[in-house]
């Protein structure tokens, strides 16, 4: 058996037996400022990652570094209150290590989130957006031998967003009367936020929020079949930069926490009508 599958496999078997043997079929991965959803879930059995093997650490702002089971929606989830980023000096396969693990763990569908620019000149601050599609300038993290076992040598990314669990959203969002953007997410290395002129070239290239995370995990989740749904909150307005303009760490969790409810309630109803 490939190494790779060794270590996922282990990391699998040590979360299912940190839970009972449980299955959670959803699993979400919240970004910068955004971990107050993990709060909501019920009977949460915390799992620092620390603790768990082959799992590194979350050192960016706002990532609490606890994966989390328990009941969202009336649903079993599992939950990372944080992420690890290549901007850290990670590999992409301990970048996408928990996505590999939660596929092995029996999960089906992933929730992902961010923080994110808006490049896009419609988008303020506080904006939610459904990642349509992405846009990706971090390396790939299929690069390398590939293992049959985990998904094929050239997986298709034609939809790599779930069209039905888009709808979804957009469904609940109408019901709550929850204004949401839909558009492109661009996905680079950081960890320096980006200039005006690369902000321009992103619009131009046809992205509409920019970030430094999530592309690598949907790429790993849809090689394994799961089901994504991505959404991003807009922390800063990347399109006008008046002479005093600076892009803060400390803005952008700010910023997320004040639309966290907003998300955490979104994606608690949509885990709830999962079929």
């Amino acid at each position: 058996m490939d190494e790779r599958v060794v270590k996922f496999k282990e990391t699998a078997a040590f979360i299912s037996a940190k839970i009972h043997g449980e299955t959670p079929e959803t699993a979400i991965i919240l970004g910068s400022g955004l971990g107050k959803l993990a709060e909501q879930i019920e009977r949460p059995v915390i799992i620092p990652y620390a603790d768990i093997p082959h799992f590194v650490r979350s050192t960016a702002t706002g990532h609490k570094g606890n994966l989390i089971f328990g009941a969202l929606g009336g649903k079993k989830v599992l939950a990372m209150q944080g992420r690890f980023h290549y901007y850290e000096g990670y590999s992409m396969q301990e970048v996408t290590c928990p996505v590999r693990a939660m596929y092995f763990a029996g999960v089906k569908n992933l929730f992902v989130s961010n923080a994110a620019g808006g490049v896009n000149c419609n988008y303020k601050v506080g904006d939610l957006m459904i990642i349509r599609d992405h846009i990706n300038l971090l390396p790939n993290p299929l690069i390398g031998k590939n293992v049959e076992e985990m998904g094929p040598r050239f997986p298709d990314m034609t939809r790599p967003y779930d069209l039905a669990l888009i709808q979804l959203a957009e469904t609940i969002a109408e019901e709550q009367h929850i204004r949401l953007q839909k558009g492109v997410y661009l996905g680079g290395t950081g960890p320096t936020y980006e200039t005006p002129a690369e902000y321009r070239f992103f619009r131009t290239a046809g992205a509409d929020a920019v970030g430094m995370s999530t592309v690598p995990e949907v790429i790993v989740a849809r090689h394994c079949g799961m089901r994504v749904f991505g959404m991003s909150v807009i922390t800063n307005e990347a399109h006008e930069f008046p002479p005093d303009y600076v892009n803060d760490g400390g803005d952008v969790i700010k910023a997320a926490n004040q639309a966290a409810s907003v998300m955490s309630m979104l994606f608690t109803e949509m885990i709830a009508r999962l079929a």
